[in-house]
């Protein structure tokens, strides 16, 4: 089925994304922009934007001269990677916790809900799918479009490296009751703790998965 030309983009990025996921493409590997255009049947000039916004996701290192590859996080990129979206992400709901609405509470406590169940079910990409949508959930009821723009765009590489270590870093149990816990803080209205939490639930997140990679290694 032919791709709609203003999804061109789009459908380069999720291209990559899954390539990194699905371990097709490699840290350290170089992406060639005429590979991806005869791959995916499209010209060059939006599989560059794709590159581009890849490269300032932090998903991507770009070396002048010589091209794109996939980033080769080190422990300390991860742990700033992490900190960086719990600060940013902490700060959004935070300012914006007065815009929730019961029916926003229900919607955030059914999607914790079902993380357990695909957790339990071994669905990772359903899993991250739906921690996404929790997380978006979060932030977008803050009013600062800047804050918002920059918070997603760290999105891609928290997601990448959870995907890969999920199983090992909590247990089903464990995901389910630390998105509980945050919905519990919001519904008390408490904008100190609520950003002390989702700034903590991010830096501890970060610690087991750099853990877990140095184990790896």
């Amino acid at each position: 089925m032919p791709i709609e030309r203003s999804t061109y983009k789009d459908h380069a990025i999720k291209y990559i994304y899954d390539g990194m996921r699905e371990n097709r493409f490699r840290p350290g590997e170089k992406i060639l922009e005429s590979h991806l255009a005869l791959e995916l049947g499209i010209s060059r000039a939006p599989i560059r934007e794709a590159l581009a916004d890849l490269v300032r996701s932090g998903l991507l290192e770009y070396r002048p001269q010589v091209g794109n590859f996939v980033a080769d996080l080190s422990p300390e990129e991860i742990i700033d990677s992490y900190v960086a979206r719990g600060v940013l992400e902490g700060y959004a709901v935070a300012q914006g916790i007065d815009n929730f609405s019961e029916e926003d509470f229900r919607r955030l406590e059914q999607m914790a809900e079902t993380m357990e169940t695909y957790a339990r079910a071994g669905k990772r990409k359903a899993l991250i799918d739906i921690g996404q949508s929790f997380h978006e959930e979060l932030f977008s009821h803050c009013t600062n479009d800047q804050v918002v723009l920059f918070t997603r765009q760290l999105s891609l590489k928290l997601h990448l490296l959870f995907y890969k270590h999920w199983a090992k870093v909590y247990s089903p149990e464990e995901i389910r009751d630390r998105h509980l816990a945050i919905i519990d803080v919001l519904r008390k209205q408490d904008p100190v703790k609520v950003e002390m939490l989702i700034r903590e639930h991010y830096i501890d997140t970060g610690r087991k998965v750099v853990e877990r990679e140095s184990r790896e290694d």
